[in-house]
């Protein structure tokens, strides 16, 4: 543990932990306060709390745990259906609104970083459109958080475009020509990559991270199913052994040893939190324990350079 975090900010996504706070209305403090007493964690992932009493004893909290914290919208974006690539103009300025209300929110519980996802990819034919959509809108987000706080970080995330959510973005190729975009605007912005999407977008941890290595500003890690015949079957973020998922712990150290070839880790701490979440009946805890046991075996197996 020593080792590692001379490398890593472990953090963890808490309302996939926690699943039934993702709404953001019943069980957040209690679970908040589980997160902040283990101490192994320095970094806590939140999403909307709809209480403002809520979200100020959250913000309480946090301050008194010294943890860092990141908002996440995707929740937002999902639970609501909102397109921030939305070809038509009226449906994207809606997400455009409710994704501000979101970083004023962030900002309110003293947040480091705002990320999100694309809406849904449009096909092939009308690709190119919204993605010039979706640049306008990541444009118009980086813009209002640097005038409301000027260390704020916007970032997006990058799912899968054919097996769960259905992404514009996306393969990461396709990610970093976004990001080269937005980056000559604003450097506020930088991308967020998942683990558990690699085996989604039929990527190796080098196809996927190396493209985006100079955007990359958040790591999470999971896991996920491609078997349609299994209950946890596409982007539901399992725990780790899971039988019939896909990541195992070689995956994890290759992807870790791939964040080091690239230059994410080595240097100063980064974020790498874990998305992992408790299937009907299984404990969220325990769910969490295993997972830093999974990392810590996976790390072991790590030639640090």
């Amino acid at each position: 543990m020593e080792d590692l975090s001379r490398y890593v900010e472990l953090g963890i996504v808490h309302f996939m932990a926690f699943p039934e706070t993702i709404r953001g209305e019943k069980g957040i403090l209690e679970s908040i306060r589980k997160i902040l007493l283990d101490d192994d964690f320095q970094v806590i992932e939140v999403t909307w709390i709809k209480d403002p009493k809520v979200r100020k004893e959250a913000a309480e909290l946090f301050d008194q745990s010294g943890i860092k914290v990141l908002y996440a919208a995707q929740p937002r974006v999902l639970l609501q259906g909102l397109n921030p690539n939305a070809l038509n103009e009226e449906e994207r300025k809606r997400a455009v609104e409710d994704l501000k209300k979101g970083i004023d929110e962030a900002i309110e519980i003293g947040a480091k970083g705002f990320a999100f996802l694309a809406g849904k990819d449009p096909g092939p034919e009308k690709r190119s459109e919204a993605k010039k959509q979706l640049i306008k809108t990541i444009s118009e987000l980086c813009e209002y958080a640097r005038s409301r706080e000027k260390d704020l970080m916007v970032e997006l995330e990058i799912f899968d475009r054919e097996i769960d959510k259905k992404a514009l973005i996306g393969p990461s190729r396709e990610a970093a020509e976004i990001a080269k975009i937005v980056r000559k605007e604003h450097s506020n912005f930088g991308l967020l990559h998942d683990l558990s999407h690699l085996p989604l977008l039929g990527e190796s941890p080098k196809e996927a991270l190396e493209p985006i290595k100079k955007y990359l500003t958040h790591i999470h890690i999971g896991s996920c199913v491609l078997d349609p015949s299994h209950e946890a079957y596409g982007d539901k973020h399992p725990r780790f052994q899971l039988k019939g998922s896909e990541v195992d712990v070689y995956d994890l150290r290759d992807f870790l040893k791939t964040l080091f070839d690239i230059g994410y880790l080595g240097g100063e701490p980064r974020v790498v939190s874990f998305e992992v979440s408790p299937r009907p009946g299984e404990d969220p805890e325990l769910v969490i324990a295993s997972s830093k046991r999974f990392l810590w075996r996976a790390w072991s197996m790590l030639k640090i350079p």
